[in-house]
């Protein structure tokens, strides 16, 4: 018996041994594949909610370096940072010999690291939709289960803030505005497709994009009954021309976010539920 264990023991060894060195092919947003020996235990990343999404897979231990932005969980705070997304350092990339470097697809270095040998896998979230997919690509990536698990929660948490409004919220018409440019949050985008859940209708149409840039007029015209603005962004915001008119401003209907909320709102990935948390508590404040 004990032999027979022995042999067992060893047929088993072997086939993790084998399992362990099989290529991982995980397919990014620009079409390529990237295949890896065994799943990454260096990763780089260079945007914040892929940053966020490798922690809620309870795998945060495996970052050796982020971005600038990234800073959630406060744990990731202690690692070194490599730039931002545009505008990483190469080298600072390389003296941390990462497995992969997580990015988004507009981040201009990949073909560089790639040409230094560095595996690169870029995703770049902008939807529902894609929040749920880069779950599940990275969760292949780690090798690791509870994608499913940690999308299932950031979708009953949208739903339970839906919930939480009284029917006089619904109908709301809502500026959300991301930048000062000023950029917009369309329907089609991640924070539309939440305003929507909520019950609440986005002055931005979703023709115009996820992230349209906007003649200041068309929010004057479409004189929304709330605005949301991060704190940022604020300054000078009422002195636009003719936007002491809009409605919103008028009756002081306006959401100013911290930066920690802003944080939350702006970032496609795990904490969308808390995302979705500020917003309706904006519009239990708020709404007429």
């Amino acid at each position: 018996m004990t032999a027979t264990r022995t042999i067992g023991v060893v047929l088993i060894t072997l086939v993790l041994a084998g399992t362990a060195v099989q290529a991982l092919p995980v397919t990014d947003d620009r079409g390529i594949t990237v295949a890896l020996e065994r799943p990454p235990h260096r990763i780089v990343s260079l945007l914040p909610s892929l940053t966020e999404t490798v922690c809620a897979l309870g795998q945060c231990q495996r970052l050796v370096g982020v971005d600038r932005y990234s800073n959630y969980p406060p744990s990731v705070r202690a690692l070194p940072q490599v730039g931002g997304g545009l505008d990483p350092n190469i080298e600072a990339i390389v003296a941390l010999r990462p497995d992969v470097v997580l990015m988004a697809t507009s981040t201009p270095v990949g073909e560089r690291l790639q040409s230094l040998g560095i595996k690169v896998l870029a995703l770049e979230p902008k939807s529902h939709t894609d929040v749920h997919r880069v779950l599940e690509t990275i969760g292949q990536l780690l090798g690791v289960p509870g994608a499913q698990r940690v999308w299932r929660e950031i979708d009953a948490g949208v739903s339970a803030s839906a919930q939480s409004l009284p029917a006089s919220a619904k109908g709301t018409s809502v500026y959300f505005e991301v930048n000062s440019a000023p950029f917009a949050a369309g329907e089609t985008s991640f924070i539309g497709e939440t305003l929507t859940r909520l019950g609440v209708k986005n002055i931005v149409s979703a023709k115009l994009g996820p992230f349209p840039k906007l003649n200041p007029e068309y929010v004057v015209r479409a004189n929304p009954d709330v605005i949301m603005v991060g704190d940022r962004n604020y300054s000078g915001f009422e002195g636009r021309p003719g936007w002491s008119n809009i409605r919103a401003i008028r009756e002081r209907r306006i959401c100013i976010f911290t930066p920690e909320q802003s944080d939350v709102l702006v970032r496609p990935g795990p904490r969308m539920a808390d995302g979705a948390r500020i917003m309706a508590q904006c519009l239990l404040d708020k709404a007429p």
